[in-house]
């Protein structure tokens, strides 16, 4: 990648690195982040005039030392008064952010929304922003590969600037970094970048993430990405032609929610992605046939992904299609009829425990049989440390390295935190946007740059059934009770 030295007022930028494979778009949002020059105020002198978002650094022939000129007038900070009101502007960034009640926006470097939005859903998981923080800033573990270590070390830095600003931020190096690293999405098309899918940027970071984090010293959470992500299966797994049957166990980092014409729930889409049909050689027969799957949640996480198969091939047409189906989607989430026999027995006496402490705020009697030893006047909370997966105590640290008094303990029961959606006919081509609950109890719609509040009752109207933005991906939060 050539470099440049920029010229700006009575500033000089050496060392400017230009990725020609991205648009100059992007080399814009590089000097907003350098000069405070909003990308669409910039004017920068190049061979043959003024140097154009989408222009082709080929065609410019920008040489390696070269200098440019830039124009254009920085975001002003208004100055308050010795004495009276203090403006917003006047406040440390930090400050700035509680007073907005909510992080900054990420700016669009042509087609990226996918990825904006992803780090948004991901960003507001305070522990997995804990867990950044602790990670090496320097050296990595021999297991883990050096491109893994880059992009880990990009998401820590990525989530803490947006911690810290309430401005938009241009991500230029985590998306360098993560096209590095997954070169599907640094796909070109036209000298631009391409439209990719969001569940599949999702995953692959919960990947990269799930192998930078672990702790091999630890017995307790050696993977934290699997503790606050990790979703346990079991299998039940025959065939109903030779009589076979085996068990099967996975971990998973997402609920696949099934969309067909019998599906108007979450629910009961939830209930389609547990079964399955697979075609596998029979022992007992000699050949292939066909088994049936029938799996059940065995392990809970502290947070459950869900994501709605909306996208399927088109055969005829040759590319992805999307389902439109409304499929609605509640603000509590109750999976404890999808889990097995097992993980039910360890819910029920927090499940009890839950309903008591919730009895207590409106007022209504408990029953001293189900409510166990446990002190009447302990509350229910949320911890804010990942939880062992299994339904029993989780007995973690919290963010701030205190064990909690009372071990916090899933109940199966969880609350809507944030969703991915999509608006367009295509993964290929359309738009998606995050939908993110702050800590306050409002709701922020993250349209890459641009937050907008929302209402909570305005969510669960993203199910679909048009062309406005339909839910892709929900996470939702476990609400733990105390035991």
């Amino acid at each position: 990648m050539p470099t440049v030295s920029v010229k700006w007022q009575k500033e000089t930028f050496p060392a400017v690195e230009i990725d020609t494979n991205q648009s100059p778009y992007v080399f814009k949002c590089q000097l907003y982040d350098l000069t405070g020059v909003p990308p669409q105020r910039q004017k920068i002198m190049v061979k043959g005039g003024l140097l154009k978002d989408d222009a082709d650094w080929s065609k410019l022939g920008v040489k390696e030392g070269q200098k440019l000129m830039m124009m254009g007038t920085a975001d002003e900070i208004v100055k308050a008064p010795e004495k009276g009101p203090v403006f917003m502007e006047d406040l440390p960034e930090e400050e700035q952010v509680v007073a907005v009640g909510h992080t900054a926006g990420l700016i669009n470097l042509g087609n990226t929304c996918y990825m904006n939005s992803t780090v948004q859903c991901l960003h507001s998981v305070p522990e997995l922003k804990s867990a950044l923080i602790k990670y090496p800033h320097s050296g990595r573990s021999n297991d883990l590969d050096q491109s893994s270590h880059i992009l880990t070390v990009a998401t820590r830095d990525l989530f803490n600037e947006l911690d810290k600003s309430y401005k938009p931020v241009a991500p230029v190096q985590f998306s360098m970094v993560l096209q590095k690293k997954y070169p599907q999405f640094g796909q070109l098309h036209n000298g631009s970048l391409m439209q990719q899918d969001a569940e599949e940027c999702w995953t692959q970071l919960l990947y990269t993430l799930s192998l930078s984090l672990r702790s091999p010293g630890s017995s307790e959470n050696p993977d934290t990405v699997k503790a606050l992500f990790g979703i346990e299966l079991v299998s039940r797994v025959h065939c109903e032609e030779s009589g076979e049957e085996s068990s099967e166990t996975e971990s998973v980092y997402a609920l696949k929610c099934h969309i067909s014409h019998e599906v108007n729930h979450l629910h009961e889409g939830l209930r389609h992605g547990l079964k399955s049909e697979l075609e596998k050689a029979s022992p007992a027969l000699g050949r292939s046939a066909i088994y049936l799957k029938d799996s059940r949640i065995n392990g809970l996480p502290r947070y459950l992904t869900i994501q709605f198969v909306r996208f399927f091939w088109k055969r005829e047409s040759n590319q992805k299609a999307k389902i439109l189906r409304k499929v609605d989607y509640p603000l509590e989430l109750d999976v404890y009829d999808l889990c097995s026999n097992d993980l039910r027995q360890k819910l029920e006496a927090p499940r009890r425990k839950l309903r008591d402490e919730e009895g207590k705020k409106l007022g209504l009697k408990t029953n001293d049989k189900t409510s166990g030893s446990a002190s009447k006047d302990v509350k229910m909370t949320d911890a804010e440390g990942p939880s062992n997966g299994s339904g029993e105590s989780s007995n973690a640290i919290s963010q701030e390295g205190v064990v909690p008094e009372k071990e916090m303990h899933l109940t199966g029961i969880y609350d809507l935190v944030a969703v991915l959606t999509h608006k367009g006919r295509s993964a290929d081509s359309g738009h998606y946007v995050a939908w993110v609950k702050q800590e306050s109890g409002k709701w922020i719609q993250y349209d890459d740059d641009n937050p907008i509040p929302q209402r909570e009752e305005d969510i669960t109207k993203l199910s679909g059934g048009g062309d406005w933005h339909m839910a892709y991906i929900c996470m939702y939060k476990a609400r733990l009770a105390p035991m």
